[in-house]
């Protein structure tokens, strides 16, 4: 069996970026992955301005005399073109606003006392003093966003920030997603003898569009041969990643493999992961009426085991970093924690183990009591997955490698 590392990075070495980009407004790109650099056309902030509210003054006003009595020559909201300030006096001003020219420091209003038309300065304030200098958060010409970013909301601010009211991205990544099994049954629908609820097609489905996919769904398709082949065949033509769930193993009634292998190529993995173990990779050929030249002659295909905490954990550890190379993102492993086990686990398994846990109230991790790759309740319970390394037995106070969910499901 491969190890988890090895077949990641078989993976990832066959997943290169979609080549289609668009142009699109900066309000509609949350998630989008941007296809170019954005370049900022100005200083940001685009002149010197207050970050406090007080009074603007010269410094040389209060080290030539020492007088600590100032008319205030003029006022200053934010979003008003400042007069030069005079020598000898201050400009009423408040957070946010152009420093006047000639200015160099501003004095916040606790430090002053006002009366009438004047004020009166209560405090030294050296050159710069609550001045954010034009250009301190962003200089003219420089990249503030690479090519490969997933647009957050705090990117797409930022792009708004120096005028962006369209961002170049690439197109979305298009899936298409079926589920094989005689046995499975949608919800609202009648419960017959030996048949269980599709949960995997409501969790794939949202993990897809949790990271952006276009996502075509061919529903439960039967256990047949041909049926299998014909909706390959046609998810093929327009997609770039062909998804199922179940099927992939060797049984009589597993027709997946021999319905790729059929419409185009299948590697076939076993994998020394708990839960999940048997991974199905390969592609599958477009017909030869593809009309666009430079398009590749294969869809991806990617095969999960059935089972719901399989097909989750194989999911996030192998089909999302594949999913979001495919899109064009630089950095697709996530982040994880080293935090401490507040638990014990006696017994070690010869594979690499990924098991549902939580962060307590102390910071510590606690264990779903039930790891059954058929139990999905503990996939709500958790707050991500433990990487535990193979043949390792856990005690309680030691420190494991910990997976949040919210770097996964990112």
């Amino acid at each position: 069996m491969l190890s988890t590392a090895e077949a990641l990075a078989t993976l990832l070495s066959a997943a290169s970026p979609i080549t289609g980009t668009e142009s699109i407004p900066t309000l509609d790109a949350l998630n989008r992955v941007l296809s170019a650099d954005v370049t900022s056309p100005l200083d940001v902030p685009p002149m010197n301005t207050s970050s406090m509210d007080g009074y603007a003054i010269r410094t040389e006003d209060l080290a030539t005399d020492g007088n600590r009595r100032l008319p205030v020559s003029q006022r200053i909201p934010a979003g008003h073109a400042p007069e030069p300030l005079k020598p000898g006096t201050a400009a009423r001003i408040f957070t946010g606003a152009t420093v006047p020219p000639g200015a160099d420091a501003i004095v916040m209003q606790e430090q002053t006392e006002a009366a009438g038309n004047e004020v009166t300065i209560l405090h030294n304030p050296a050159p710069g003093e609550w001045i954010t200098a034009q250009g301190a958060d962003i200089r003219n010409g420089s990249t503030i966003l690479p090519a490969g970013t997933r647009l957050t909301p705090q990117a797409l601010g930022l792009a708004a920030s120096v005028g962006c009211a369209e961002l170049q991205v690439r197109r979305r990544v298009k899936v298409a997603v079926f589920f094989t099994g005689d046995e499975l049954t949608m919800p609202g629908e009648p419960l017959k003898p030996g048949a269980i609820y599709n949960s995997n097609r409501f969790t794939l489905r949202g993990l897809l569009e949790k990271l952006g996919c276009e996502v075509t769904d061919y529903g439960i398709v039967p256990d047949k041969l041909d049926a299998t082949r014909a909706t390959l065949r046609e998810a093929a033509q327009a997609h770039d990643l062909i998804l199922t769930c179940g099927g992939v193993s060797v049984g009589e009634e597993d027709h997946v493999k021999p319905a790729v292998e059929a419409e185009g190529r299948l590697s076939m993995w076993q994998i020394a992961m708990k839960p999940g173990k048997p991974l199905a990779f390969g592609a599958v050929r477009r017909a030869a009426q593809q009309t666009d030249a430079a398009a590749s002659a294969e869809t991806f295909f990617i095969g999960l085991p059935g089972n719901p905490v399989s097909s989750f954990a194989t999911f996030l550890l192998f089909v999302r970093p594949f999913v979001l190379l495919l899109a064009g993102m630089q950095t697709v492993a996530p982040r994880a924690l080293s935090l401490r086990a507040d638990f014990t686990q006696k017994k070690a398994d010869r594979r690499n183990e990924f098991l549902r846990a939580r962060i307590n109230a102390a910071g510590g991790l606690d264990l779903f009591p039930n790891q059954s790759s058929a139990v999905l309740t503990s996939t709500v319970w958790g707050d991500g997955l433990i990487d535990n390394p193979p043949s390792h037995a856990i005690s309680a106070g030691e420190n494991v490698r910990f997976i949040p969910f919210s770097e996964l499901l990112n």
